[in-house]
């Protein structure tokens, strides 16, 4: 019987294919990247994809359908059951796979799911995603052929390669972690069990309904509870995952949040002691402080555009130890593979903290102080959102403004920075603004909205500032 499917177009995104279950995605779809995907690899000489799904009530019927598309396309899936996503980069690099894919949601709410893929060691992203669209569409795929999969408990292995790189003092701590109901659950009880110190282990329980809140750690509604935690526990750091585990958010012990780029700060003058003169990647929403604490601690710091996959890249290209995004991905190649991974981070960040004779909340206390807007987003015609930058830009240009156009627009000014970017995921644009005093934040807004007015974009609410990040 011929093959084609059509996809949803909307859920061919940038990094990953991901839609509502039932309304844009569905098991068929599921089947379909199985038989694509598979394609691919086959017709590229490979034989086997590992293959893993997060706790959301949708993923069990989308994995094996998934799975089946795969051995139809005579590649053998690896299945490694529910997991978070980095244990599944893991499977596909220590077994050596010619392809991987995890079946997530991530942080998005319980109704979506979608598909984080790899091609051999490397991100599948972008070009690549569309054009498997077009080959499914097309049913460009490899003469039909089963190959039975198997079941492979690779947790162990995985615990044992992240706790070998445990490198902390003598230093007993406190940690409250929030798990969010999301799928590092049951992994995340066994490296608690493994590690030294006092851990208290909140939302553990695998639900893909995330009953207590969102699983997603960028926002401090969601981190309200591991707040309260920590400081009633009176814990040394708090420690929270997104419901796939590979973004971070951190508490520091007076319950204040250690945003993205603030950690980056810590894990920076880590890595740097071993290798100095580095280069450490950060993307473009990241503090300006970031990138001059890198110089500082005598690393070369590349502002890169925002994206997991596109970060991954990057540092593959440069060989950087280290890079990281105010999202909470955190990719570490100094010991480790590269890929973003929560757990193993939130380990590195443990050992740093463990060796510190002060609190974290001195390391935070101690960077330069700023005040800046939270990332807002804000809606943009998906035809327009990249003609809006285009615009800016040039009228920047023109104006002879200091613009990194690395990812959007990157504007220096005395005051500090504005930013505009499109998203590359959905139909909004996201701005930002850094300044070392509110009078300043507020001149660099105002130049923000006289460029979204130019090009007949109405300005977004900037409520939200907040001082120290």
């Amino acid at each position: 019987m011929r093959f084609s499917h059509r996809f949803d177009p909307t859920t061919l995104r940038e990094y990953d294919i991901r839609g509502i279950v039932g309304r844009t995605l569905s098991d068929e779809d599921a089947f379909a990247i199985g038989r694509t995907l598979g394609s691919i690899i086959a017709k590229k000489g490979g034989r086997t994809a590992a293959v893993g799904y997060d706790g959301r009530l949708s993923s069990p019927a989308l994995e094996a359908a998934l799975a089946n598309g795969l051995s139809r396309s005579g590649i053998e899936a690896l299945r490694i059951g529910i997991c978070p996503t980095p244990m599944l980069y893991y499977a596909a690099t220590e077994l050596e796979t010619d392809g991987a894919v995890m079946v997530t949601g991530s942080h998005n709410p319980p109704d979506y799911n979608g598909f984080k893929m790899m091609l051999g060691r490397k991100p599948f992203f972008g070009e690549e995603i569309r054009r498997l669209g077009s080959l499914a569409e097309a049913g460009d795929v490899a003469e039909e052929s089963v190959a039975p999969g198997r079941n492979i408990d690779i947790a162990a292995h995985y615990l044992a390669r992240v706790l070998a790189d445990w490198d902390g003092g003598d230093r007993a701590l406190k940690v409250v972690w929030d798990n969010g109901n999301g799928s590092a659950g049951d992994v995340l009880a066994r490296l608690v069990a493994a590690l030294p110190g006092e851990h208290v282990v909140l939302n553990g329980k695998i639900d893909g309904t995330f009953p207590s809140h969102h699983p997603d750690p960028t926002v401090p509604a969601n981190l309200q509870q591991l707040i309260h935690e920590v400081q009633t526990r009176k814990a040394d750091i708090g420690i929270a995952f997104d419901g796939d585990a590979d973004r971070i958010g951190v508490i520091d012990d007076a319950g204040q949040i250690l945003f993205g780029d603030q950690l980056m700060v810590l894990l920076s003058r880590d890595v740097l002691r071993v290798h100095p003169g580095a280069m450490i990647i950060a993307d473009v929403k990241a503090s300006q402080v970031l990138f001059d604490e890198i110089v500082r601690a005598g690393g070369k710091p590349l502002m890169w555009r925002t994206g997991h996959s596109l970060i991954k890249a990057k540092m593959a290209e440069t060989g950087s130890p280290l890079a990281g995004e105010m999202s909470g991905h955190i990719f570490f190649a100094d010991h480790w593979y590269g890929f973003d991974d929560a757990l193993y981070a939130a380990v590195r960040t443990l050992g740093i903290v463990s060796r510190m004779q002060e609190k974290l909340s001195a390391v935070r206390n101690a960077l330069a102080q700023v005040v800046n807007t939270p990332e807002v987003r804000f809606d943009c015609d998906e035809a327009r959102k990249f003609a809006v930058i285009d615009e800016v830009a040039a009228r920047l240009r023109a104006e002879g403004a200091n613009v990194s156009d690395v990812d959007g627009v990157r504007v220096n000014t005395p005051d500090g920075w504005w930013l505009l970017r499109a998203s590359n995921t959905q139909a909004v644009l996201v701005a930002r603004a850094e300044a070392s005093s509110t009078a300043g934040l507020d001149r660099l807004k105002a130049a923000l909205v006289r460029q979204l007015d130019a090009s007949d974009v109405p300005a977004p609410d900037f409520s939200g500032s907040h001082a120290g990040h």
